[in-house]
């Protein structure tokens, strides 16, 4: 048995490697770090400077970051009925600041419904796609054209939404208070990750009859978060600064997490931003935060999955349980350390002892990493 164990622990020694540089990074992703503006110089294009003239949208910036490292995720954004880019221009630069492409626009009718708001975020996405590939633009071969957001407020918000049913290559919604027609209203079936703010207190698009329906009517096998700001009103999601800082620091998190597939931001938005929330009156969600290891579980393998890991303390191991088994813990050089049996299928294994390092759990010949904190 020593032999296999020495054996399987020399093959595990570059994935323990891995583990250990994920860590680190998730160290650095903190509340702390998403400031407002972010670490990065921002810079804009307009049409003046070759951008191009989309023919259902009107106004265009673009806002860009000049110091990040390329290739860079973007998002299109549209007001909201009556208003022009303006009322949601604040946006641009914090997201630009962060490392992510901004392009601001307005409507070519400023009545216009969600559905032509919906065709004027498209319209830009489009116009990205070409900044991509035009030789004299700044932004030549630096835009991501694989990871594309669209957002909006109120009718705009609408069209976000209706964007992600109309179009392709959408990977992530930010819907600022919604608004759609309540009568015949459109379909929200769509598989885009939509993050939705509203009001407690917004007369326009009063939540019960908008945003609650916008979270509910988005599948349930969609990944969405409804967050409703405490005593807010029609415009407070229109900019990042609004419920403390809150709806900035969400918004970062739910589109590195989303756009990037950063999985270190997860945990960011269900512990520290959603968890006893002061800023939000209602939150609602159906994301949860997987494991954070290296190991794959397949369907023929006792466990099934280990849950928090990185932890500090517990873990739940949970199996295919059909009788007891016995369970070890080693460290990373092969020392016995802890030793157990497993009398259900979710077993809580205490590692509150242990300094924080890499562990190896083994039930049978199944081996998994743990990555024990402070």
């Amino acid at each position: 048995m020593i032999n296999n164990l020495q054996a399987l622990l020399l093959s595990l020694v570059v994935t323990v490697t891995s583990l250990y540089s994920v860590h680190a990074q998730c160290n650095d992703v903190t509340l702390a770090s998403i400031t407002n503006p972010g670490p990065y110089n921002v810079e804009t294009l307009t049409e003046a400077d070759g951008l191009r003239n989309g023919p259902d949208y009107l106004e265009a910036t673009v806002y860009y970051p000049t110091n990040g490292t390329p290739p860079y995720p973007s998002i299109a954004i549209v007001p909201g009925f009556t208003s022009g880019p303006g009322a949601v221009r604040a946006w641009g630069p914090y997201y630009a600041s962060h490392g992510i492409i901004a392009m601001v626009i307005g409507t070519n009718d400023r009545r216009a419904f969600p559905d032509a708001r919906a065709n004027a975020l498209l319209d830009a996405l489009e116009t990205l796609r070409q900044e991509n590939t035009r030789v004299s633009s700044p932004l030549a071969g630096q835009i991501d054209t694989n990871k594309f957001a669209v957002s909006g407020h109120s009718m705009g918000g609408g069209g976000a939404q209706r964007a992600a049913v109309l179009g392709s290559n959408i990977k992530a919604v930010v819907a600022l208070c919604p608004w759609l027609q309540t009568f015949n209203r459109p379909s929200l079936d769509h598989s885009t990750p939509v993050l939705i703010f509203s009001g407690q207190n917004d007369n326009t698009a009063q939540p019960s009859q908008h945003a609650n329906i916008h979270y509910n009517q988005t599948p349930d096998a969609t990944n969405k978060l409804l967050y409703e700001v405490k005593n807010g009103n029609h415009s407070v999601a229109n900019s990042p600064s609004a419920a403390q800082g809150s709806v900035g620091k969400l918004t970062i998190s739910w589109l590195r997490l989303q756009l990037d597939s950063n999985n270190c931001y997860c945990p960011l938005i269900t512990d520290d931003l959603l968890d006893n929330s002061s800023t939000a009156s209602l939150i609602q969600t159906n994301i949860s935060c997987g494991t954070l290891s290296v190991d794959e579980y397949n369907n023929d393998q006792f466990i099934s999955g280990v849950y928090p890991n990185p932890t500090n303390s517990i873990i739940t191991l949970e199996s295919r349980y059909t009788n007891t088994k016995k369970y070890d813990v080693f460290s990373i050089i092969g020392k016995h350390l802890i030793t157990g049996k497993i009398n259900s299928n979710k077993e809580e294994i205490d590692l509150s002892s242990l300094t924080p390092n890499i562990y190896l759990l083994k039930v049978d010949n199944q081996v998994v990493k743990i990555l024990k904190t402070e």
